[in-house]
């Protein structure tokens, strides 16, 4: 099917309101617009080019680790979360009592991301793998009573306070298990032409639209895209992530995902989704060469400083690029270090503006590695 000629679905009655059920996917996509052609390519040529650039960085998987944090604290905040990412490195202690909850849904997306890109190697990308990443995210949050790991089995809806005044509602959910059957299968289809980039736009614009768990359906569909991109190695380190540029269009995002909905227009969806692909690839692409450089730059230049402490400096410094902001305590449980030894390299590192104290206090101080950190907040 061309895909100027979608058709999204069809609204049923049900008692009371009407839900939505969408057409299913599992079908042959062809792209006969000129535009969608165009930002195909350009899409395909930035990811691999990403994909390239990361397999080239010496020990890569340390930097992954906080642009999975960052995605977490971005995806989170789309669903209402005030989590920021400087504090989503800190300790459960270290975070206000009023601010738990937030941190909690952050420090759960990190573990569900971490949990399905390691479960990859053992399953393929699937219903299954989907629901045990869904189990995950919800663990101990405020929506654990919501079935985590598990389809829904009520009706729910997006916006408003009801279904009597719902923006959106998703399929009745005796509906949800054969389309998300359909979604799956259309994942590994081998017997149809469809790009990866096509096929996963179309997939995360399905998801949404199933909407298949009574909550976590944002997260764990923008979670998707990346789990997709890895399990079929158009990337081979999971280092692109979506969420970013969904936060700052959000409104578009919305608007777009319903204009397929409402509309019929699949190819604007997807003109935008082609576009995040563009944008992010460059921008991941940017922070880690800017990672590299501020790298080299401390290691080349102040670290030989330190004379012998050098080896304890840069295992120091291997140690911030996953925690950037710390503690003495920290350092001493993560290097097995002294008292006395933390405190020194911590002193050394703020002389050579590593590090920045960020409390003012004499105890309990926070460190920071603010030169770090801001390539990410950027």
């Amino acid at each position: 099917m061309d895909i100027k000629d979608f058709k999204s679905g069809r609204h049923i009655a049900q008692e009371g309101y009407k839900s939505f059920c969408p057409e299913k996917v599992n079908t042959e996509w062809i792209v006969s617009s000129p535009e969608v052609a165009t930002l195909l390519e350009e899409a395909t040529g930035k990811v691999s080019a990403l994909n390239t650039y990361s397999l080239m960085i010496p020990d890569v998987d340390i930097f992954i680790r906080m642009h999975i944090i960052k995605e977490a604290t971005t995806s989170s905040r789309i669903e209402g979360t005030q989590t920021h990412i400087q504090d989503a490195v800190l300790s459960k202690a270290q975070i206000n009592p009023e601010q738990r909850d937030d941190w909690q849904e952050v420090q759960n997306y990190i573990r569900a991301m971490n949990f399905a890109i390691k479960q990859l190697n053992n399953i393929p990308l699937s219903n299954r793998l989907l629901r045990e990443t869904h189990g995950v995210l919800m663990q101990g949050v405020r929506s654990k009573h919501k079935a985590p790991g598990e389809f829904r089995r009520s009706q729910n809806w997006i916006g408003g306070i009801s279904l009597k005044d719902a923006i959106f509602i998703p399929p009745h959910h005796t509906d949800v298990e054969d389309l998300m059957s359909d979604l799956e299968k259309f994942l590994h289809n081998t017997n149809i032409n469809v790009p990866h980039l096509i096929r996963v736009a179309i997939a995360h614009y399905q998801f949404e639209t199933i909407h298949p768990f009574l909550d976590g359906n944002g997260r764990l569909g923008r979670l998707l895209i990346t789990l997709y991109l890895v399990s079929n190695n158009i990337l081979k380190k999971p280092s692109l992530y979506l969420s970013d540029f969904f936060e700052r269009n959000r409104q578009y995002y919305y608007d777009n995902l319903s204009a397929a909905r409402t509309k019929n227009n699949l190819t604007q969806w997807i003109k935008f989704f082609l576009v995040g692909i563009i944008e992010t690839a460059d921008k991941s692409t940017s922070v880690f060469d800017a990672i590299i450089k501020l790298k080299n730059a401390i290691e080349s230049k102040k670290i030989p400083k330190l004379g012998k402490r050098a080896p304890l400096a840069k295992k120091t410094l291997n140690y911030l690029y996953t925690k950037p902001v710390i503690t003495v305590n920290d350092l001493i449980d993560e290097l097995e270090i002294s008292k006395p030894t933390a405190n020194a390299i911590v002193k050394d590192f703020l002389r050579l503006n590593i590090l920045k104290e960020q409390t003012g206090f004499k105890r309990n101080r926070i460190f920071t590695f603010e030169d770090y950190l801001n390539l990410f907040k950027k």
